[in-house]
């Protein structure tokens, strides 16, 4: 009880212990704000401009969460064809693996030329950039689906759709929700990343505009919010994950 208990406080620990030392750097060498600010300067920028920062960080969430809902259907349904299907997995994987190279980045501008300056590019871009992990983990735990198991079941007289459907896709769970921990963190940046590119809100236009002004403690505190909003969303799908997919991690839980 004690190791457990030292492992749930043990990120907040070192999360304050950072943010202290960052603090007593800053002030020692006398760093000043426009290049590298303290803490303390970031908190009074929220509490100064909490108004701006919370909706700013709400239009980036929605958008966020609409792309990413998106990545979750396209990357579920795009990942079973591949990992049901041995042709399917040599066709398709080596062509996403070559999209998934291209750099977002580079994508952006025609997102504008197509949507305009506004919502469209960062919903796409958060779905280009987070669909990729979900397709290669459901894929992987269906194609990885041991051939003794799935030879018993057809002298059961299960069907091929019956093994991916009631062994597969379970066995695949622990994967998907490996990857939803992985792709919501790319999808929030993904859509900083068009905000601040073809963006006229959110996040990511703030810091646009703060740093233009060399307002940096303005800016470092739209980096705050969404590393919160992310960690935040990593934490609900483990939190998920742990009380479905129990039955996985049974081994380590003993440890």
């Amino acid at each position: 009880m004690k190791a457990r208990h030292y492992e749930r406080w043990a990120p907040v620990l070192l999360a304050a212990a950072l943010v202290l030392l960052w603090q007593v750097v800053v002030t020692a060498a006398n760093i000043p704000d426009y290049l590298f600010p303290s803490p303390w300067q970031i908190a009074q920028q929220f509490a100064e401009f909490k108004g701006p920062l919370l909706a700013a960080a709400w239009s980036t969430f929605w958008v966020t969460m609409v792309g990413f809902g998106i990545a979750i259907v396209v990357g579920v349904l795009l990942g079973f064809l591949v990992g049901s299907s041995r042709t399917a997995y040599a066709a398709v994987y080596p062509l996403m693996v070559g999209f998934n190279a291209v750099p977002k980045a580079a994508i952006v501008p025609i997102l504008v030329v197509w949507f305009g300056i506004g919502l469209g590019p960062g919903i796409t871009t958060a779905f280009l950039i987070s669909f990729f992990p979900i397709t290669v983990n459901i894929a992987t735990g269906l194609a990885t689906l041991e051939p003794e198991l799935e030879d018993v079941l057809r002298v059961l007289g299960a069907k091929r759709w019956d093994v991916l459907v009631k062994v597969g896709l379970p066995r695949s769970m622990p994967y998907f929700y490996g990857s939803l921990k992985i792709a919501i963190t790319l999808a929030f940046v993904g859509t900083v990343l068009a905000e601040m590119t073809a963006g006229d809100s959110g996040i990511g236009n703030l810091i646009q505009t703060a740093g233009s002004q060399q307002r940096m403690p303005l800016a470092f505190a739209g980096l705050v919010a969404i590393s919160v909003m992310a960690m935040a969303m990593y934490e609900l799908f483990s939190y998920v994950e742990r009380h479905t997919t129990a039955w996985a991690h049974r081994g380590s839980q003993g440890q």
